[in-house]
């Protein structure tokens, strides 16, 4: 019998899941729709389909900002959408799509990828590089 993707997570990374929500239909605000996110402390799950599946994974530490936003309809219907900007490969954006309890959620992904860094002693590093070679003769005459 197949294992599903939650008893996986919670094997391999011996985390318990935080919080489980489903993508909700922007009117109403119903769960009908066959996608599912999942977080625990070191990782955020997004399940995706009924038919063909997709999983897709980013570790919290990798998790650079987060941002909250909603529309008129989503207030009235009482969810959110939440933007993450990451340092994946991958996914650089991944957006958690009209889901409920957004505020706690949205504070939860802000404090559990901050402590996953402290954890694994990472940084983040952006690169403010400049497109022309002379900027940086110009910084050199500066000191």
């Amino acid at each position: 019998m197949a294992k599903d993707t939650q008893t996986i997570i919670q094997e391999h990374f011996n985390d318990e899941i935080r919080y489980r929500e489903r993508k909700r239909l922007l009117f109403f605000g119903l769960p009908w729709t066959f996608t599912v996110y999942s977080m625990t402390d070191s990782v955020l799950t997004i399940d995706e389909g009924l038919l063909n599946t997709e999983e897709n994974d980013c570790y919290m530490y990798k998790i650079q900002d987060v941002k909250l936003t909603q529309t008129l309809l989503e207030k009235i219907f009482g969810i959110g959408t939440i933007t993450c900007y990451t340092g994946d490969s991958s996914d650089r954006v991944i957006r958690l799509i009209h889901i409920r309890h957004y505020q706690e959620i949205k504070s939860f992904l802000l404090k559990a990828s901050e402590a996953a860094r402290i954890r694994r002693r990472t940084m983040n590093v952006q690169d403010i590089s400049a497109d022309d070679p002379s900027d940086a003769e110009d910084l050199s005459d500066a000191f």
